[in-house]
């Protein structure tokens, strides 16, 4: 991926240096809550189109309409979040290469969510990233580098530890630029979903009928794939795809479907306790947000139902 600029991004917070540097068990981490993420759960549902349009549920007995943004928005409640790690900004000055490439593609990702809340008359709330080593204190509670990045929902911050990239190469089988980038992009994704107010209402949702968890689950996660594709569809607009990338970003995809990760960490597959989707129902998704270019196309309540 081409990158244009070579600066720290200033939503980025780095709390490294008081991070206790354990390291990743190689296993994926567990449930935070009011999160999502690679390597989290998050129950929510669904961002249909942007402006112009409702946010629907899915099927018969999924509850229904949830009304349109506007109503969605301005229903949005807020929960109080336990204080996360203090931290600093990122320095411009002696930025390693992953800082760049995580700056860059954070901006550009943020940038292009922005200018499409702002086309359908929204204002959008930038998230913030953290990156962190070994373990880390969120809104959502604490959570060590095996939970792989994670969104928090309550306190609207991307949580990373660069060395999970290492991790997405070496023992995934997924490596390039490109494919961190889809890690951002998915992430950012979950707060693009948070915005809507959408994740408020499946979590009511899930918790009036707990057997549903993982099936929302898995369709939120889809979404965020595709909407991540959406974005990988902006950079190929303007240029900043290089050869072999969209098949990198593909390749994170399926290395991060629960059916991979599950073989690779346990040897065995367990469908019935899937909460992202197999590695082709993600590459799938990524593919169908790239090749369309809408988000209007990343209806997964309604196609997987």
């Amino acid at each position: 991926m081409k990158i244009r600029r070579r600066r720290a991004s200033d939503d980025i917070i780095d709390v490294r240096s008081q991070s206790p540097g354990t390291k990743r068990s190689g296993i994926p981490g567990g449930k935070l809550g009011a999160g999502g993420g690679i390597g989290g759960i998050l129950i929510v549902i669904l961002l249909a189109v942007l402006g112009g349009g409702s946010l629907t549920g899915g099927g018969e007995g999924s509850g229904g309409s949830l009304g349109g943004l506007e109503q969605i928005l301005a229903g949005l409640g807020s929960a109080p979040a336990p204080a996360p790690d203090a931290g600093s900004p990122l320095p411009d000055g002696n930025l390693s290469d992953d800082e760049a490439f995580v700056s860059f593609v954070l901006d550009d990702v943020q940038d292009f969510w922005e200018g499409l809340f702002a086309d359908a008359g929204q204002a959008y709330a930038r998230a913030q990233l953290v990156l962190f080593s070994g373990a880390v204190q969120s809104g959502c509670g604490a959570a060590s580098a095996a939970t792989g990045p994670f969104y928090c929902s309550l306190d609207q911050r991307v949580y990373l530890d660069l060395d999970f990239f290492d991790e997405l190469h070496q023992r995934f089988g997924a490596p390039g630029d490109f494919a961190q980038a889809y890690v951002i992009a998915h992430e950012i994704a979950h707060h693009v979903q948070n915005l809507t107010g959408v994740s408020k209402v499946v979590i009511d949702q899930s918790r009036s009928d707990p057997s549903q968890r993982n099936d929302l689950s898995i369709k939120q996660e889809l979404q965020a794939d595709c909407l991540a594709g959406v974005w990988a569809y902006s950079t190929y607009n303007r240029n900043l795809l290089e050869s072999g990338d969209i098949e990198e970003g593909l390749g994170a995809a399926a290395a991060v479907g629960d059916d991979r990760i599950q073989e690779t960490v346990t040897g065995r597959v367990d469908p019935e306790s899937w909460t992202h989707g197999s590695s082709q129902q993600r590459v799938e998704w990524f593919q169908r947000g790239f090749e369309s270019g809408d988000s209007g196309q990343c209806d997964t309540f309604t196609e997987l139902d």
